[in-house]
Order: C-alpha cells, then sequence, then structure tokens
C-alpha cells in the first residue's frame, strides 16, 4: 500500500552541483532541496492536525512542484485537445486530486519508514536527479534469527527542474516507476473509456474530490 502511495504521491526532482540561472548558493543544492523538503512533511505529519494538513501541504505543493508541467505530461495528447477553459479546469482538479491523495495518505509514509536518505544525485537533461533510500519497516515479522522486523529498501529518484532561482519537482520514481507515466497513463486511458472527451476525465475528478478541497 504505501508503495502504491509513494507512486501515486508524488511527483520528480533533479540534482547536481551548479545549474545555470541559479544564483543562490544554497538554492542550488539539489540534495538540500530534497533534504528541506522531507523535514517540511515530516513536520507537517507529526505537528499538524487533519485540517490543518490539507492547508499546508496545498502550500507546499504549489512551492515546490511544478503544476503546470507535470497536468500537461500526465493529461498527454488531450492536454492540447482541450479547450482553455477545460485546461484550467483541469489544473485546478489536478492540484486537489494531489492534495487528497498526500494528505489522506502521508501518516502511512511517516510511520513506516526511517527519514529518507540521499545517496547520490547527477546531472538531468532538464535539471538535475535526486536519488534516495526509505528503509520500510516490513509487516511480515521478524527477521530469521529473531533480530526484529525486517526492512524493505525503496528507491526513490526525484526528478527536479530549475526555475525562478530554484526547484521544482516534476516526477518522482519509485523502483523504478515513474508517478507522472504511471498517472499519465491512468487518465488518458480513462479519457479514451469515454469516447476521447477531456470533460468525461474533470466530471470524475470532481467526484473524487471532496468539496472541502475545492479552494
Amino acid at each position: 500500500m504505501l508503495r502504491r502511495f509513494l507512486l501515486a504521491s508524488v511527483a520528480g526532482l533533479s540534482a547536481t552541483a551548479a545549474l545555470p540561472n541559479i544564483p543562490d548558493a544554497a538554492a542550488a543544492d539539489p540534495s538540500a532541496f530534497v533534504d528541506d523538503l522531507d523535514a517540511q512533511l515530516q513536520h507537517l505529519i507529526r505537528d499538524t492536525s487533519p485540517d490543518q494538513r490539507f492547508v499546508r501541504f496545498r502550500q507546499l505543493f504549489r512551492a515546490d512542484f511544478d503544476i503546470p508541467g507535470i497536468a500537461r505530461f500526465v493529461l498527454g495528447p488531450y492536454w492540447r485537445l482541450a479547450s482553455p477553459a477545460q485546461q484550467q479546469e483541469f489544473l485546478a482538479l489536478f492540484e486537489n486530486y494531489i492534495v487528497q491523495t498526500f494528505s489522506g495518505r502521508l501518516s502511512q509514509y511517516a510511520e513506516s519508514g526511517d527519514a529518507p536518505r540521499v545517496t547520490g544525485s547527477r546531472l538531468d537533461p532538464e535539471g538535475a536527479v535526486v536519488s534516495s533510500q526509505i528503509n520500510l519497516a516490513n509487516g511480515g515479522g521478524p527477521r530469521a534469527g529473531g533480530h526484529g522486523p525486517t526492512v524493505l529498501p525503496i528507491k526513490v529518484d526525484w526528478h527536479l527542474t530549475a526555475q525562478n532561482g530554484s526547484y521544482k519537482i516534476n516526477d518522482v520514481v519509485v523502483d523504478g516507476i515513474s508517478m507522472a507515466v504511471t498517472q499519465r497513463s491512468e487518465f488518458t486511458s480513462a479519457i479514451e473509456r469515454q469516447g476521447g472527451q477531456v470533460q468525461a476525465l474533470l466530471a470524475t475528478l470532481h467526484q473524487q474530490t471532496p468539496s472541502a478541497l475545492r479552494q
């Protein structure tokens, strides 16, 4: 379940030494960006009420994720076929969809494993990729020999683009599976099942998003 949460919830970072057009030295460290993001998530999960979590995560998502870029990608060819009004409606609904997914399952992420550990970074055509590892406690019982629960290591690659002197996340790849690609496949398949009508997907997203999130 947690593995699915990670796939359905987050979305991509980049990492390297110095990228052009990033004047601030601290902002230019993609690994530090990922560490700071994790610290904010841990605080959000452990020190806020469920109602506060919705609001705080929306703020975090808007600050650190490339919402327009991810939304265009996951809608695939249907982004160009959608009307300007449908594009704007999808942007709002997609943000709500991610906020809902994260807010509902972030507690599992915090309680089931230790803090992510950055293991490296590399250049990427769009910016950089920061690799990290999360060690999750396996609910299957103690290790052989009775030395406590087994640990399941999960590799997470954060794909980042440089924007306005900092970074934005545009994909998260968990154990080799891209969140953005997975979401694109789900959304485009849903549209195709409805005869290629983007409005059908918008109606579905409206139904899946609580009214409390539509701000």
